[in-house]
């Protein structure tokens, strides 16, 4: 028996086995497999947009037009409020707590978090059949080639770099057959990468005048031209994938913005009340109308599942000098990025990780609905596999979830989620489950952390809150409720000591 013959045998009976769910595979009178588009936005706020916040100040009519021609989520959440984690859980399907990175972010000239041999959800649709391909920010770490063939000089600027020379186990060897795009926009080289090599090599070194991280720099390079960079990139690789309509293709497609450094193209400038970040914000919708034009062009609409989503909540800074303090984006024009959630990016509250999540698959997904299904971004790989009808290892995705049946909006009983495991920047731990949500620790180091809009009175151990009736966390009920803090604590230490959330797998 050949693998593949035996993946379809194990699917009927180990595609159920996640909690609360069916095995699902391809819609009734579908033919092929549906084309996935997955967009991420790199710290867009839950409160961004105006399908979610009637009371945004930066305009999404593409993003609101995406909601209203599929479903939008209301209490989805990133596997962390930081970056790293999160692409890494997006991709792998588990929770980067588990794996060396425990708090912060990868920095510059950092090796690959993505360990090899781990399969990724790129990998897994490599093997049946589809082209794969990463456009945009990847920031899971390269080993990066140097002159004298030592590691890169930790924290230094890279100029031991050589750049003649490929770049090793980046994203063409975790499942990507193409990949365009830059390392972190802030972060050297400054310059794009195709596949292993960086596209022209950078001779210069950054300005000190230019927003970012000092090192190797492209000549003539501008901040300016990343995003529509990558947008011009995205497009063009629809419309390659468009002369081959029988084969399935996933694109990821991991954008620079609004993150710092937050620097809108002139023709955005001015356009939102939200200063120059909520220009940046209207860019990102302008790029995600970009995607749709090109499907809708290439007659590719009917048979692709876009996904649109941001890493972390924001940290609202404003903008000045291509950055600006957290929180003054606030303070400057009055516009919220977290709605009515308390704190931000890098935070455990859940202004640090609950994120906009839309999704379009016409003729699957109904138009115009809403779920407030608990979700995680770790679920992408088993709601790839339970669309593809396919079984997954027991050593892989072992936080993923299948949220097919709340996609479709297929009746079922309890929730998809058994629970969900946060993970802030400076490597607090708060568990939800239902209603309730669970903060076990603070955390320390790795990461400035932006002021609390309200200050946790001592006493409490940790802290609980009842989301239902206490969305913004404001009143702490840890003393009130020790049944439900016990409970909570056990299950996420289960979580730890077990290696994974998901039962295991047949």
């Amino acid at each position: 028996m050949n693998r593949r013959e035996f993946l379809t045998l194990a699917a009927c009976g180990a595609a159920g086995v996640l909690f609360g769910n069916e095995g699902n595979a391809l819609p009734k009178g579908s033919s092929s497999p549906p084309n996935i588009v997955y967009i991420l936005a790199d710290d867009l706020g839950y409160g961004d947009l105006g399908c979610l916040n009637p009371e945004s100040k930066t305009p999404t009519p593409n993003l609101d037009r995406l909601a209203a021609e599929g479903i939008r989520f209301t209490d989805a959440h990133s596997p962390a409020a930081v970056c790293t984690p999160t692409r890494y859980g997006i991709l792998t399907g588990r929770y980067c707590w588990r794996t060396r990175l425990k708090n912060s972010v990868l920095w510059p000239w950092e090796p690959p978090l993505i360990e090899a041999g781990r399969l990724t959800v790129p990998q897994m649709l490599q093997q049946q059949g589809y082209h794969t391909a990463c456009i945009g920010k990847w920031h899971l770490g390269w080993d990066w080639p140097t002159k004298d063939g030592k590691p890169v000089a930790e924290k230094g600027t890279g100029e031991d770099v050589d750049f003649t020379k490929p770049i090793a186990n980046g994203p063409t060897t975790r499942g990507f057959d193409y990949y365009f795009g830059t390392a972190v926009p802030n972060f050297p080289p400054y310059s794009f990468i195709e596949n292993d090599r960086t596209v022209g090599i950078p001779t210069a070194m950054k300005p000190e005048a230019m927003f970012g991280w000092p090192g190797p720099m492209l000549e003539g390079w501008h901040l300016e031209a990343i995003l529509p960079g990558l947008t011009e990139k995205a497009v063009a690789y629809l419309g390659e994938r468009a002369k081959e309509p029988e084969r399935p293709f996933f694109l990821y497609f991991p954008l620079t913005a609004p993150h710092t450094p937050i620097v809108p193209a002139p023709e955005f400038e001015g356009k939102s009340q939200a200063g120059p970040y909520g220009d940046f914000v209207h860019q990102v919708d302008w790029t995600v109308g970009q995607v749709m034009q090109a499907l809708a062009k290439h007659g590719l609409d009917d048979n692709t599942l876009v996904i649109f989503t941001s890493d972390n909540g924001s940290p609202g800074r404003n903008g000045e000098n291509a950055s600006g303090p957290p929180g003054s984006v606030v303070q400057d024009t009055g516009h919220h990025p977290s709605w009515k959630l308390r704190g931000m990016k890098a935070d455990i509250w859940d202004g640090g990780h609950r994120i906009p999540f839309l999704a379009r698959w016409p003729g699957r997904i109904q138009p115009g609905t809403a779920s407030t299904e608990l979700i995680c971004l770790s679920d992408l790989m088993a709601t790839c596999a339970a669309i593809l009808g396919e079984a997954l290892p027991n050593d892989a995705a072992e936080d993923s979830y299948n949220l097919l049946p709340a996609l479709l909006g297929e009746e079922r009983d309890g929730p998809i989620r058994e629970a969900i495991v946060h993970h802030s920047g400076q490597g607090a731990f708060a568990i939800r489950q239902g209603k309730w949500k669970l903060i076990t620790q603070l955390g320390s180091g790795g990461w400035t952390k932006p002021a609390s809009p309200k200050p946790e009175p001592e006493g409490p151990r940790g802290q609980l809150y009842d989301m239902e009736a206490d969305l913004s966390e404001q009143h702490n009920l840890w003393m009130e409720k020790p049944e439900v803090v016990d409970r909570l604590t056990q299950l996420l230490q289960r979580y730890k000591a077990e290696g994974r959330s998901t039962p295991p797998r047949a």
